[in-house]
């Protein structure tokens, strides 16, 4: 028997777009919301490589508009008269132009959330200007953060994407639903890629605020700068990864690898790091990965290894939460978070 989500009952319609908008609506479609996909006929998003194409997309109805016609506004505006939700992620102007922005939707349904997902935000200089994660983190100041010490380096498209953008989206929409809720009418969310990563390095920029972090990267507690929370390499070309931030936690690192801290520097002196760094370097590097994950399985030193994407399943704790799920012949992350009766 199929058990409704949290969101069950709740409809979504998703212009067609890549990067934060359709994980969003997958994510809300793994909470259970009914997702409909507006696509341009033959547009360029159908004809991106697979690679890149929306894969992330929520399983749910594509109805192909040409918004630019009135008939297909008309369709557009069929579909969107008894939705919940609208998420659309085009340049700011754009739905407006062709007579369905917010204004004009909210005409036909008072009661509808009007998410628009953009990496500038609505309004602004570059609110018009493309841009990709890798800028919107740069002026977010996220970037200058990551990396080693002589050039930043992007992680991946998952802060302004899917972290700033994507999620930011959905926990905007959420709100606007339960304000609804007690309100009867909708609401316009304005989620800007460039503030939900500025929101998201929050906490490392009070830690600068306290003096407690250093604008230097691989210089930090949590950058790889401290030689306890970094990755270290094997004997057999495997990465570990030490997370052991709390002194109790860092005693069973020691324990582990075979040292004693009275015989180390003192790992409070950032100038003793690169030490430290060469002493774990040298004895991660005497012992296969296999090694050290049977040292460390069980103990609080938050030492695990470092998995290929390829290699997730196949570890025990992933395996035992079913971590991913086969859907159309590949695997994909499970729904998360988890409820109890859903």
């Amino acid at each position: 028997m199929t058990i409704a989500g949290p969101l069950d009952g709740i409809t979504v319609v998703e212009f067609e777009a890549i990067g934060p908008v359709p994980f969003a609506c997958a994510h809300l479609a793994d909470l259970g919301a009914s997702i409909t996909r507006i696509a341009r006929p033959g547009g360029r998003i159908n004809h991106l490589p697979e690679a890149f194409a929306p894969a992330a997309a929520a399983s749910g109805s594509v109805v192909e508009i040409d918004l630019k016609s009135d008939t297909g506004k008309e369709m557009a505006f069929g579909l969107l008269a008894d939705a919940d939700v609208l998420i659309e992620g085009f340049r700011p102007g754009t739905l407006e132009r062709i007579g369905l922005g917010p204004v004009e939707v909210t005409r036909h349904n008072p009661s509808i959330v009007f998410a628009r997902v953009t990496g500038w935000g609505q309004e602004g200089p570059y609110a018009s200007m493309a841009g990709h994660d890798i800028n919107y983190i740069g002026l977010a100041g996220v970037l200058d953060s990551i990396g080693t010490a002589d050039r930043p380096i992007p992680p991946l498209n998952l802060v302004a994407d899917y972290g700033g953008g994507a999620m930011f989206a959905v926990s905007g929409i959420l709100a606007a639903l339960v304000d609804r809720a007690s309100t009867g009418r909708g609401s316009v969310v304005d989620i800007a890629m460039i503030d939900g990563a500025a929101a998201l390095l929050a906490p490392i920029r009070a830690m600068l605020d306290n003096g407690v972090w250093r604008e230097e990267r691989a210089a930090n507690l949590l950058d790889g700068g401290a030689p306890f929370y970094r990755t270290y390499r094997t004997a057999d070309d495997r990465f570990m990864a030490v997370g052991a931030l709390e002194p109790a936690f860092y005693a069973e690192l020691l324990d582990g690898l075979g040292l004693t801290d009275a015989d180390l520097p003192d790992r409070y002196d950032p100038a003793a790091w690169g030490t430290l760094v060469e002493i774990f370097s040298e004895v991660f590097g005497s012992r296969s990965a296999a090694h050290w994950q049977a040292t460390f399985e069980g103990t609080d030193a938050c030492v695990t290894v470092v998995l290929a994407m390829r290699e997730v399943m196949n570890h025990p704790h992933n395996a035992a939460r079913m971590a991913l799920v086969e859907k159309d012949g590949r695997l994909r992350p499970a729904a998360a978070p988890r409820f109890d009766r859903s």
